[in-house]
């Protein structure tokens, strides 16, 4: 099933369980949250207070994604807050394995990263044991790029290696993801599309129903 994701980074603040509710009225079923910390992206966003209090105002889905280093030490908290999802970058984590047993242990959905550049084979003995990926199809931790052309390629690649191995884990896509871009990400294998500004530029409930009604 092809699920929406909106991403919170670009709702803006002053109006923002407004506009988390608008989002969920209008069909949305996860909500993507970026945690970054200025070391492993150039940014800092948000934690876990702002976490718990969209824990108080949501029922959708929390779908928590740690663009931090060493995010272990912090998944018991973000647990805590209400995350159903959360995915680590396998280029933060020094045991990934590790990461995902404490995911796990949690009796949350585990989710695994990856930027760009970085290949599919860092999935290769992980892939069974998690629940998501996630394929950034820009440069994590800067706001308003264009989607990369090649990152589609590699979901289409990574759709290949979980249909050859007969497993049902989803994959997210996260980064220029539009009206424009949204077709060929769904072609190429992505079934829970981050979308940030498409959702949260101008009329939320409109956008965020158009963008379903594309994904149908």
């Amino acid at each position: 099933m092809n699920c929406l994701s909106p991403s919170i980074l670009s709702a803006d603040f002053n109006r923002l369980g407004e506009q988390i509710t608008a989002a969920e009225q209008a069909g949305a079923q996860y909500l993507h949250f970026d945690v970054m910390d200025g070391h492993f992206v150039p940014n800092i966003s948000f934690g876990m207070p702002v976490l718990q209090s969209l824990r108080a105002q949501t029922g959708m889905m929390l779908d928590v994604h740690l663009m931090i280093e060493d995010p272990v030490r912090y998944i018991g908290d973000v647990a805590d807050c209400g995350a159903d999802i959360i995915t680590v970058h396998a280029e933060a984590c020094t045991d990934l394995n590790l990461a995902v047993d404490r995911i796990k242990e949690r009796d949350l959905l585990a989710g695994v990263a990856l930027c760009p550049a970085t290949p599919l084979t860092e999935l290769t003995y992980i892939l069974p044991r998690i629940d998501m990926v996630l394929i950034m199809t820009v440069n994590p931790g800067l706001g308003g790029q264009k989607l990369i052309p090649y990152t589609l390629e590699k979901v289409r690649d990574l759709k290949e290696m979980i249909d050859s191995r007969g497993l049902k884990t989803d994959i997210e896509v996260d980064g220029g993801i539009n009206f424009k871009t949204l077709d060929a990400a769904l072609d190429a294998g992505a079934n829970i599309i981050v979308a940030g500004s498409a959702v949260f530029e101008g009329d939320v409930e409109e956008n965020t129903k158009r963008l379903l009604d594309r994904m149908k």
